[in-house]
């Protein structure tokens, strides 16, 4: 298989795998792949998936690849934290969260990690479009719950504040009823005190 045909073929994938590659090309040797990353034509991902060295990576390209990698996870904690701009820093990995396993991709573009949660806490997310992708995002009021469930240091508005959290934004932004659903689906006692900290923080 030449190069511009398989170009022409899989560009749109933005990311793929060789067995995106093997549905539609059954006999495609793994070879070629090694050859085109060698001359700098593809980047390898993790394992057996590869982006084109072409590809214009933004963020949302970035969450769509984490979604691909890692299938039944989501955006959430920092990465979505600074994506709603609630934290004012610049995020170096894409964190997400999954049911399945805890781990951490560093990869040529990006570090991908991936936290753990119960199966009944995979809810909460949505699937925003960016142009023409697709990736799965926690909300806000999700982002906040994912995040105080894994950062258990967070005890105090005090906590928050050293954090430079925008409790402006929090303020105007935050649905507490939906906050309030979701944590009871939690059933975690020891969350409840940080979100009652976090509260305490944007309000008082």
């Amino acid at each position: 298989m030449h190069y511009f045909d398989f170009y022409q073929q899989f560009k749109k994938f933005k990311i793929f795998s060789l067995n995106d590659i093997r549905k539609s090309n059954p006999n495609f040797h793994r070879t070629r792949l090694n050859e085109w990353q060698n001359k700098n034509y593809l980047i390898k991902i993790i394992n057996k998936y590869y982006i084109f060295s072409d590809l214009n990576i933004d963020e949302a390209i970035l969450f769509f690849i984490a979604n691909k990698i890692h299938k039944s996870s989501y955006i959430s904690c920092e990465m979505a934290l600074a994506y709603y701009s609630v934290i004012p820093e610049f995020v170096f990995q894409i964190t997400s969260v999954n049911a399945k396993n805890t781990c951490a991709f560093n990869t040529p573009i990006a570090t991908f990690k991936y936290r753990k949660i119960k199966s009944k806490l995979m809810f909460g997310y949505q699937l925003i479009k960016n142009q023409n992708i697709f990736f799965k995002i926690a909300d806000l009021e999700k982002t906040i719950l994912d995040y105080l469930y894994f950062e258990k240091n967070l005890q105090t508005a005090l906590d928050f504040a050293g954090l430079r959290f925008n409790k402006i934004l929090l303020a105007e932004k935050l649905n507490l009823q939906k906050l309030n659903n979701y944590l009871k689906i939690y059933q975690n006692k020891k969350l409840i005190k940080r979100v009652t900290a976090l509260k305490k923080y944007i309000y008082d």
